[in-house]
């Protein structure tokens, strides 16, 4: 029987569990007709201090391999809150198609052992990585009980590979990749950063710098990352997000507690920072800086040199954890370092878990009708089997205004280098959104409130996408500034990151923010779609929050990336407010005058 759990912590799990698709049911058929056997298994892995911890797992082998006749191997695990059992549909599916599956049980969750240490390259990659060897024939890695008591025999029907990808030899370097979503995602990044025999990967919806995606901050990037998302300044904390890890993880370690007590010992089934972060950024609205060095080190931000195998992301275009920023910053990092790598923005994410028809199933993957599943059986085809097969557009985005049936082929766009498009720009008047410099300029005032209380009413984002009827987007009177277009007379298509060159009077902040974090001045943007019966949509309910080092001086808003048409008929909306339901404000109250012109401008990438 599955734990009793809050609505938010279930809807949580779930979007974080390879976007919330539901778990495979069991397939046709009986063991005699399959072409692949399950058995699970029990591995006894390092996980530095951790170790050594215990970790369930289902092996999927095809009964046609053998040790004269060798198949390539995945390696799969689940996204946060989830187990083994959410890959079952991918192990059925490629274990009929000629590969050997293991899908386990990450750190910490569905009857693993151990804490959850947040996809942490020397625990969760090094636990990975004799995974990797026992696919290799490692022998001493796996067993038949929980206990470690029972030997399984040594594995003998992978493919081996004579070197690694340092070039060095080893008798235990399986052929294989690996794939997942989000948790399930950043591990593979975390693998092939400490193990050189993993041979290609599939992260999907999954982060770039995870201090970025629970405190962001849309401005101020790290000099050394401008298409990164990282900043020198933390930004502000998700309230729904962070509850929702927290709760699930805790209840995790409760129900696997009596096969490994030592789980709720310090900080309850996490690494003991993670207890005094989450306490810090609830009370400051920010991320300490030991925090954001824990989560970056847990990023593959920090550790990308070491990623040098072929990368498939897959990012989704309704997220509000981890956005398509993150994807484009992983993209152009592994791009610059000569790294193989292609993108794919597709419809669902962890605000909203279902693909669009046509698009995937990980529960029945069919490539003759889903686009995506075909892009990545055609990958792991190419990198693993050496067939001759096309791996698909270097970047591919999923358009919802495009009208389809069947495979979602054709509401894809592709394109053979990102980013796309043209840059179109607007310029702020006094409440306008001009396509040429205002003539007369005037300003907005409003007001941001104390102890990052919010001002907004927007869908939850943790669970805004899962409720049958969303909030209304609305934001309180005197708490925000908005510009609009005129009536567009032809659609807008915006295809990347909107950027917000912006400058901004706020008296109390200017003197405030010598003092740091705590002082300076905190705003959300977004942009809006207004209908001609003048409902207004948040586009995807993303927010772009900014807390501003330095407000005497301009600055940029690198805003989230969005593959979004604006109808002819509609308006582009741009809002600047001082609270958000979904963050943690700025602690001090500030009186926040913006001045149209003098620079300040909106730019879209725009396509036909």
């Amino acid at each position: 029987m599955r734990r009793p759990v809050t609505a938010l912590t279930l809807l949580a799990a779930s979007a974080l569990s390879v976007g919330g698709l539901a778990l495979a049911t069991a397939p046709a058929g009986t063991a005699d007709t399959l072409p692949y056997t399950v058995q699970t298994l029990h591995f006894a892995v390092t996980a530095g201090a951790e170790g050594p911890c215990d970790i369930v797992g289902d092996l999927y082998t095809p009964t046609a391999a053998t040790s004269a006749s060798r198949v390539p191997a995945i390696l799969t695990t689940n996204g946060f809150g989830g187990s083994k059992d959410d890959q079952a549909g991918l192990g059925r599916y490629f274990a009929s198609h000629g590969y050997v599956v293991l899908s386990y049980s990450g750190l910490g969750f569905g009857g693993s052992g151990c804490k959850i240490t947040l996809d942490d390259p020397d625990l969760d990659g090094a636990a990975a990585s004799d995974l990797v060897g026992y696919l290799g024939g490692d022998a001493g890695v796996a067993y038949l009980d929980a206990g470690h008591t029972q030997s399984a025999p040594a594995l003998d029907v992978v493919q081996l590979d004579a070197r690694d990808h340092a070039g060095v030899r080893r008798s235990d370097d399986p052929r294989v990749g690996m794939i997942g979503g989000s948790y399930g995602g950043q591990i593979q990044f975390a693998t092939a950063a400490v193990d050189a025999r993993l041979d290609t990967i599939v992260p999907m919806i999954t982060w770039n710098d995870l201090s970025y995606s629970l405190g962001p901050n849309n401005t101020d990037q790290l000099p050394s990352q401008t298409s990164g998302v990282s900043s020198r300044t933390s930004g502000a904390a998700k309230l729904f997000w962070a509850a929702g890890f927290s709760g699930e993880g805790v209840a995790d370690g409760m129900q696997g507690a009596q096969g490994d007590p030592n789980r709720l010992y310090g900080c309850p089934n996490f690494a003991d920072w993670v207890c005094p972060g989450l306490a810090f950024a609830g009370s400051a609205g920010y991320v300490d800086d030991s925090t954001v060095a824990h989560l970056r080190h847990a990023s593959v931000a920090t550790y990308l040199p070491q990623v040098r195998i072929p990368t498939l992301l897959a990012q989704g275009e309704f997220d509000t954890l981890f956005n398509l920023n993150e994807a484009v910053a992983t993209y152009r990092a592994l791009k610059a370092q000569g790294t193989p790598v292609k993108m794919i923005w597709h419809s669902w994410g962890h605000s909203h878990g279902t693909p669009a028809p046509g698009e995937l199933s990980l529960t029945d993957p069919d490539p003759s009708t889903q686009y995506e599943t075909a892009r990545v059986v055609a990958w792991f085809d190419r990198y693993l089997k050496g067939a001759d097969v096309s791996t698909g557009a270097e970047f591919a985005y999923f358009r919802d205004w495009v009208p389809y049936t069947g495979n979602a082929a054709p509401a894809y766009a592709e394109a053979k280098a990102f980013p796309v498009g043209t840059d179109r720009t607007w310029y702020l008047g006094s409440s306008d959104l001009a396509t040429s410099p205002p003539l007369a300029a005037g300003s907005q005032s409003f007001v941001t409130p104390a102890a990052g209380a919010p001002t907004s009413i927007n869908p939850l984002d943790a669970v805004g996408g899962f409720l049958p009827a969303p909030l209304p987007e609305q934001d309180a009177p005197g708490s925000f500034a908005a510009w609009n277009t005129a009536t567009l007379a032809q659609p807008v298509n915006v295809v990347g990151s909107p950027r917000l060159n912006l400058k901004v009077d706020a008296p109390v902040a200017s003197v405030g923010q010598a003092g740091g974090p705590a002082g300076m001045l905190v705003l959300f943007v977004r942009l809006q779609d207004v209908a001609p019966d003048g409902t207004v949509t948040d586009i995807r309910q993303l927010t772009a929050p900014v807390r501003i080092p330095d407000v005497t001086r301009p600055f940029t808003v690198r805003m989230p990336a969005i593959a979004h048409q604006f109808a002819a008929g509609h308006q582009i909306r741009l809002v600047v407010a001082g609270g958000s339901v979904n963050y943690r404000g700025g602690q001090v109250a500030n009186a926040v005058t913006i001045t149209g012109g003098g620079g300040q401008t909106l730019t879209l990438p725009t396509v036909g």
